[in-house]
């Protein structure tokens, strides 16, 4: 009798457990320290879209070694939309178009690895991605094991046809499924901005986009109709009260750089100096088998790359912006500081900038300076020159959208 009455119990408690799984929140675990610095690579989509093939992987990833990226600090190869056949196969698992990826998947993430750079894949939270392949709902921890077999590095997971979905749950079903898998793939959430996922991100993913997508001008905004992309600046300005969601393997994603893709050298250089500053990942998205030399000096600029990897891992803040000049300064790691002047004007402007009546104050991370008590040395990384220190006045002029970036140094006593 008392068995009986045992087993009806226990039959009971794991009805009402059953009954009540959907108020159990999911548990985020992430593959944590793949991104202590902002990760830096190239992606294909804002040249090449859906047009994307074997041929150019290899090539890309060969221009990434010969041109010094590597070097540099660029690892990933991120094969963005387009990639897959239109449909799954019949156990449900996602195709490699045969035509674009003859040799198949597997291949070209081995062809990758053995160049010394990482590989990585895109897909969409939704039922089909943006440019109509499928999605992933309803497949995360099949999709998965289907990443972790071809040994990939890096997921990009968009946000396109997701009516009625819930993004924190959605992210993190896709999180938990690549922790499941159990092959380390950084997870970068491209989720637009729109429901705020730096306030839950942190857990779920390694970086996540926080605004729509970017498009090569100064500070335009380029109409879609129903959506609109933006100018580099637009994007900074957009989402500059954000920083104190960004750090080490957390980081605010102003997307992929436009460096290369038909905006004006100075235009370039101001693109680039802003992302470092910004502590946004560094992702390349032009041809870099056609890139000018000017392209790749930019790129491979390693003094300001060493702005954008400061182990701080501290995203940087807008000081100040009069007479078309903005100033944006960054902390860095040993108490130095990076310092840029853009100058946002059409015309030719001059700076003079005192230092001692521009102390500098980060209030988010409690850091500050003054330089009537502090002296340091001030190096133009833009032309690898050291410059006076900071007990004079700095003066310079700049041309329309360019912009100049200084290193300072704290000296000793």
């Amino acid at each position: 009798m008392d068995k009986i009455k045992i087993t009806i119990i226990t039959v009971a408690v794991s009805l009402a457990a059953f009954g009540q799984g959907n108020t159990t929140k999911q548990e985020t675990v992430k593959y944590e320290g793949l991104a202590n610095t902002p990760p830096m690579g190239w992606n294909s989509w804002n040249t090449f879209e859906t047009q994307i093939d074997e041929k150019l992987v290899k090539e890309t990833a060969d221009y990434m070694v010969t041109s010094g990226m590597k070097e540099a600090g660029y690892s990933y190869i991120v094969l963005d939309d387009g990639w897959m056949a239109k449909e799954r196969d019949a156990n449900g698992d996602l195709v490699a178009d045969p035509i674009k990826f003859p040799s198949g998947m597997k291949a070209l993430v081995e062809y990758v690895h053995a160049k010394g750079l990482k590989f990585g894949l895109y897909n969409c939270a939704g039922t089909k991605t943006c440019a109509g392949y499928p999605g992933t709902r309803g497949f995360e921890y099949q999709d998965a094991r289907f990443y972790a077999s071809l040994d990939i590095d890096f997921l990009k997971y968009d946000w396109c046809n997701t009516e009625g979905i819930n993004a924190k749950e959605a992210y993190t079903t896709m999180s938990n499924a690549l922790k499941t898998a159990g092959k380390p793939i950084l997870f970068n959430m491209c989720e637009w901005g729109d429901n705020e996922p730096w306030k839950w991100g942190k857990p779920i993913a390694n970086s996540w986009r926080i605004s729509g997508d970017i498009y090569p001008c100064y500070e335009c905004e380029f109409s879609h109709g129903t959506w609109s992309s933006w100018g580099f600046f637009k994007i900074a300005e957009m989402r500059k009260d954000i920083r104190q969601f960004s750090g080490p393997d957390h980081w605010n994603d102003f997307d992929m750089l436009e460096v290369g893709n038909g905006m004006t050298y100075h235009e370039d250089k101001s693109h680039f100096a802003l992302w470092c500053l910004l502590a946004s990942p560094l992702i390349a998205g032009n041809d870099l088998r056609k890139m000018t030399l000017q392209t790749q000096q930019i790129l491979t600029n390693k003094e300001l790359i060493a702005i954008n990897q400061d182990v701080l891992g501290i995203q940087g803040f807008k000081y100040s912006e009069a007479d078309g000049i903005a100033v944006w300064v960054k902390p860095l790691q040993n108490g130095d500081w990076a310092i840029s002047f853009f100058n946002k004007s059409s015309t030719l402007k001059e700076v003079n900038f005192n230092w001692n009546q521009n102390p500098i104050k980060d209030n988010i991370f409690n850091l500050s300076t003054s330089f009537e008590d502090t002296k340091y040395t001030i190096r133009d990384v833009w032309n690898g020159k050291e410059l006076k220190t900071t007990a004079t006045i700095f003066k310079a002029k700049i041309n329309s959208h360019d912009v100049i970036t200084l290193r300072l140094t704290k000296m000793k006593k």
